[in-house]
């Protein structure tokens, strides 16, 4: 229907135009032949003509306007993509940025993929403002080099079966074959944990240029698009050593830590070692936490297979290592932002996730002027909706003013707004993450029940509440992983001190969170009952605390100035900008 819009737009300019010659050519004839009074007749001929034509190019080009308005309306409504720049900054952005650019975060996603497969991975850019935080060129060159090792040495290829030989018993091969070493992350706690461990081992991979599998299986690949092209990274399910992996412990002799206290390992020693287990995880002791030394990485890389089990983002301690400070400061010259890059280049939520995620999202969240994410979990999950942690909640939430705050009984209860009052009300929505439906029930009734000072409308929406955390339904981490994306797409975020869930939401949306302080009882409270996160990336819960060079104990949170210890756990470090 464009097309024959189109041709009629062209045609009748042309009409006219072929017409007027006519007409002049007729005037002039026939004013020799019949005087002055034809003029008149003329004239009063294209005086009806005239207004005709007009109104018929009124109806033809301004129906067609009303009809692209209409749509981009329709759009906006429906994904409200919101650059996260300044109004004057738009058109700029607009115009410089290539579409192409947009849908690869800047260069951290690599096109190929089959898109039918992971939606994701394409659609992704439509939902999240586009990020303040550039890639550096560095960081997309490892990328980029590491995909190529990844698939030279991935599962499938020689070099993967050749390393895998070394595990088997009475086998010899080339300890470095073809210059291929793994590192295995073995599945372990809850999935907002897992997601932030998986990125400190992919971190860890990459400056030891070794190739990372992950344990993890049906479900894994339920939850997450493959990162790699033409290659995977979960670990075949016939890998030689899976049987043993229930029994690897602190205690195992090929536990590295065990191993150090035992002073079995060396130099020498580790030439003949085809593997070794890492215990990274929040239990650890002072030998296990040897690995963030500097000598036993010496020792670590020429062992072709770590087996690593954690359930930390132990990012910021490589940045105390010596051999890796350089690299880490070329891959991420805004030190906050590890997990945002990472983050968003490794997980893509698979289709079904996808579109759980994208069906609540235009339901509930795309037509808001605004959306605040308010991630609510406390650890004692026996003690109900506590009055100290909603008092914690509303306090943090209104006088940070992300929510208004509500009219008193018999204030402006029956005054009729004004006309600016009603159009500079906006539409607010609240997307309530929790366990259980107590905190959603009360904030609903309380902005349903009273009018906002602001006159703004506020829509409360939670969209499960499973009551409990499971880590091992199915079903269940499809929700999780489902809500800790969909709050990750929110303008503003508030999430639970100690939170891994919440710090996956925040970190891939590049969100400086209000986190809710951790009440040690539920008797007072928190003043302030919340603050301001010093950058996205999550918090490591279980640093080491030792001078790898002195030999003893200092405070691995005053070392360098971007590595700092968490607002919420005072013992814990975190990477921040230095700026």
């Amino acid at each position: 229907m464009d097309l024959y819009r189109s041709r009629r737009r062209l045609s009748i300019p042309k009409a006219i135009d072929t017409q007027t010659e006519e007409q002049l050519g007729v005037q002039e004839k026939r004013f020799r032949l019949f005087g002055v009074m034809r003029i008149t007749e003329i004239l009063a001929y294209f005086m009806v003509i005239v207004p005709v034509l007009l109104v018929i190019m009124v109806i033809f080009f301004g129906h067609d306007s009303y009809d692209q308005g209409n749509g981009f309306a329709k759009a906006s409504r429906i994904i409200q993509i919101k650059p996260n720049v300044t109004s004057e900054d738009d058109s700029s952005l607009q115009r410089d940025q290539n579409p192409k650019d947009v849908s690869l975060l800047g260069g951290l996603l690599v096109p190929g993929f089959n898109k039918d497969m992971c939606l994701s991975r394409y659609q992704s850019h439509l939902y999240r403002k586009a990020s303040p935080y550039k890639p550096s060129s560095y960081l997309i060159s490892k990328l980029r080099a590491y995909e190529e090792l990844h698939k030279r040495c991935g599962p499938g290829t020689k070099p993967y079966s050749n390393a895998e030989r070394l595990l088997k018993p009475k086998q010899t091969g080339d300890p470095e074959p073809e210059g291929c070493k793994y590192v295995v992350w073995m599945e372990f706690s809850g999935l907002g944990n897992r997601i932030i461990s998986i990125a400190s081992a992919f971190l860890y991979a990459m400056l030891t240029d070794r190739v990372l599998l992950v344990e993890g299986g049906e479900q894994f690949s339920d939850l997450f698009c493959e990162p790699f092209l033409d290659t995977t990274w979960l670990l075949p399910k016939d890998f030689t050593l899976a049987n043993q992996f229930t029994g690897f412990a602190q205690h195992s002799p090929r536990c590295h830590g065990e191993m150090l206290k035992r002073k079995l390992i060396n130099g020498s020693s580790v030439l003949s070692l085809s593997y070794l287990y890492l215990h990274l995880a929040h239990d650890y002791n002072d030998h296990d936490k040897m690995f963030f030394c500097e000598e036993d990485q010496s020792l670590l890389k020429n062992v072709p297979w770590l087996i690593m089990r954690t359930n930390n983002f132990f990012a910021p301690s490589l940045f105390l290592i010596p051999s890796f400070e350089e690299e880490l400061g070329l891959m991420f010259p805004e030190k906050g932002t590890v997990f945002h890059h990472l983050g968003r280049y490794l997980f893509h939520p698979s289709n079904h996730v996808w579109g759980l995620i994208t069906r609540y999202y235009n339901a509930y969240l795309a037509k808001a002027d605004e959306r605040i994410g308010l991630q609510i979990r406390v650890f004692d999950e026996k003690s109900g909706v506590s009055p100290h942690v909603t008092k914690q909640i509303l306090s943090c939430v209104q006088n940070e003013e992300l929510l208004p705050k509500l009219s008193k009984p018999g204030e402006e209860q029956h005054k009729q707004p004004s006309e600016d009052e009603e159009e500079g009300s906006k539409l607010k929505a609240v997307l309530i993450t929790s366990l259980t439906t107590g905190y959603y029930e009360i904030l609903k009734t309380m902005y349903w029940e009273n009018p906002t000072v602001t006159r703004d409308v506020i829509g409360i929406h939670q969209p499960s509440h499973e009551g409990h955390q499971q880590t091992e339904k199915l079903m269940h981490n499809r929700k999780a992983w489902a809500e800790m994306y969909l709050l990750s797409l929110t303008d503003k975020l508030v999430i639970s001190a100690w939170s891994t869930f919440g710090y996956v939401a925040q970190g891939l949306g590049g969100l400086r969170a209000w986190i809710l302080y951790k009440q040690e009882n539920q008797t007072s409270l928190m003043n302030p009952p919340c603050g301001r996160a010093m950058s996205p990336d999550p918090c490591f819960h279980a640093p080491p605390y030792y001078d790898c060079k002195a030999k003893k104990g200092i405070d691995t949170g005053s070392v360098v100035p971007h590595v700092r210890h968490c607002e919420d756990i005072s013992w814990g470090l975190k990477l921040v900008d230095n700026s």
